[in-house]
């Protein structure tokens, strides 16, 4: 691929991370902001976006246009873990050129943002497998809870010891 610049924007920190590496791995280059008051004050361009709905206690969908006049990008992806017709049909509305769900594999971004099949060399870095889907999972209750295990434990409904041994455990990344 071509130079290809890329706006992440998602308030959750990790989840950008693991984006940010996977992409980067195939010549993207990707910038990130984690609310649209960081996103907007950013200087340069990008070719595409990748916008999350919900940003903390923020709407995505009130940004697509702001956005799109600010950057002027050929992509616009609206990215949500909480997709619904309604949804969709407003982000396009608004002038969003895509929409997909979470989770999304490397291999259909990439398409969604060049519009052509790309071939990836490890067929398990497109799909997360529901071991690393969990260990995202955790990962994200375990900082909405500041790193407390026994908190994040309760809120998961598993014992405080699975939870840690589960935590042991390399990131299956």
């Amino acid at each position: 691929m071509s130079e290809f610049r890329l706006l992440i924007i998602d308030d959750d920190e990790g989840f950008c991370g693991i984006l940010q590496r996977r992409l980067e791995h195939h010549g993207v280059l990707v910038q990130m902001a984690h609310s649209g008051y960081q996103a907007l004050a950013l200087e340069g361009h990008f070719d595409g976006i990748l916008l999350d709905m919900m940003l903390g206690d923020d709407n995505g969908l009130a940004l697509i246009q702001p956005l799109k006049e600010r950057y002027s990008p050929k992509h616009l992806v609206v990215l949500t873990g909480y997709a619904s017709i309604a949804t969709t049909v407003e982000a396009m509305k608004r002038g969003a050129t895509d929409y997909l769900t979470k989770p999304v594999g490397t291999n259909e971004l990439l398409r969604r943002f060049t519009n052509e099949k790309l071939e990836l060399e490890d067929a398990s870095i497109n799909r997360l497998t529901p071991t690393q889907i969990e260990w995202e999972h955790i990962q994200r209750v375990l900082t909405d809870n500041q790193g407390n295990v026994s908190k994040t434990a309760r809120e998961l409904g598993m014992h405080r010891r699975t939870l840690q041994r589960k935590l042991s455990k390399r990131s299956p990344h």
